[in-house]
């Protein structure tokens, strides 16, 4: 059980800043976040792409402002789930929640903060039969957190995004048989990724099958088949395998965040702006995934959200006690 006073739902840049506001209150935060990396769409999506509205940065890259919130995190200690999505959220007496996972982690803390941006990045799902069944833990990842685990394993990829490129060339040399189907005859990668799929399959380290779409998956407990037909022939075709990876990019849902009694308003959550509190006592929402008059949707007011928010966590964790705001001009950051 892993225990903490913010469990924060979202290791986006906001959910970063809020472990440095929270932590200057004495306060510890574990994330949780559905992407196996921290940094939410900065890292995921356009890691390389220059932000110009941070105050004191005419421009930084994307990576780069994950990469110092985390730094600028460090002196708190924080701690980390990824890779996995909350899943249910349950009130323990009067203060405490437990937080449940996909994969069945439980976090028990005293406050919970989603900042989960435009929300949960779930997997773009292909139209596969009984594809559900052999999802977590069972065969069907829809993102790689450590390749070590396909190492002489029999992998088929799909997808013909950078992603699948991507991890074609980096698994080719760990696991024992690897496939790569892709819908078309033309990539939406790198020419560069293109041409080292291409000479992989030509010395024949990989299995390289085009116009082809995946039709069902099968096995007994555990995946060991993978079904394709071919566009263009309509010959199907059936390989045994232990894992299948599909790569078609990532869609922001609410996810299960809809079914917690929080007052949603075209897939955002409403919220006081007072202290970003929402209509659930001993939850907060900041950031991209809050709506209220005149929001704005831009990492610096999520920021300012961050920093309202945990002065209000604390009131609300440790009530009846006074707390005397410090500057850390004049305090510095102490570490805990």
């Amino acid at each position: 059980m892993i225990q903490t006073d913010i469990a924060i739902i979202g290791a986006g840049p906001v959910g970063l800043f809020a472990i440095f506001e929270a932590g200057l209150l004495k306060m510890r935060c574990h994330l949780i976040d559905y992407l196996p990396q921290v940094g939410g769409q900065l890292s995921e999506i356009y890691p390389k792409k220059p932000i110009y509205d941070i105050p004191g940065y005419p421009s930084v890259g994307a990576q780069e402002l994950v990469d110092n919130l985390m730094e600028q995190a460090k002196p708190f200690h924080p701690t980390f789930t990824l890779g996995e999505r909350v899943e249910e959220v349950e009130r323990r007496g009067t203060a405490d929640f437990l937080i449940t996972t996909n994969l069945g982690t439980q976090i028990e803390a005293k406050a919970i903060v989603i900042a989960g941006g435009l929300g949960c990045f779930e997997p773009r799902k292909p139209a596969v039969a009984d594809l559900e069944k052999f999802e977590n833990g069972k065969g069907v990842n829809y993102m790689i957190l450590d390749p070590e685990k396909f190492r002489g394993q029999r992998v088929v990829l799909a997808g013909g995004g950078d992603s699948a490129l991507d991890w074609t060339i980096f698994l080719a040399d760990i696991v024992s048989e690897l496939t790569l189907v892709h819908r078309s005859e033309s990539f939406r990668g790198a020419p560069d990724s293109v041409s080292k799929v291409m000479e992989l399959a030509e010395k024949k380290k990989i299995n390289l099958v085009l116009n082809t779409n995946l039709t069902s998956v099968s096995g007994n407990g555990t995946l060991q088949q993978v079904s394709m037909e071919n566009s263009k022939t309509k010959e199907a075709t059936t390989i045994d395998a232990d894992h299948l990876i599909p790569l078609f990019g990532l869609s922001p849902k609410l996810g299960p965040i809809e079914k917690w009694g929080l007052n949603i308003e075209k897939s955002a959550i409403v919220v006081n702006t007072e202290d970003y509190s929402t209509g659930v006592e001993g939850i907060w929402a900041i950031g991209d995934i809050n709506t209220y008059t005149n929001k704005l949707k831009l990492i610096l007011c999520g920021f300012h959200e961050a920093a309202l928010m945990s002065h209000s966590v604390y009131k609300y964790i440790n009530p009846g006690v006074k707390y005397t705001m410090k500057y850390t001009t004049v305090n510095g950051v102490n570490e805990f």
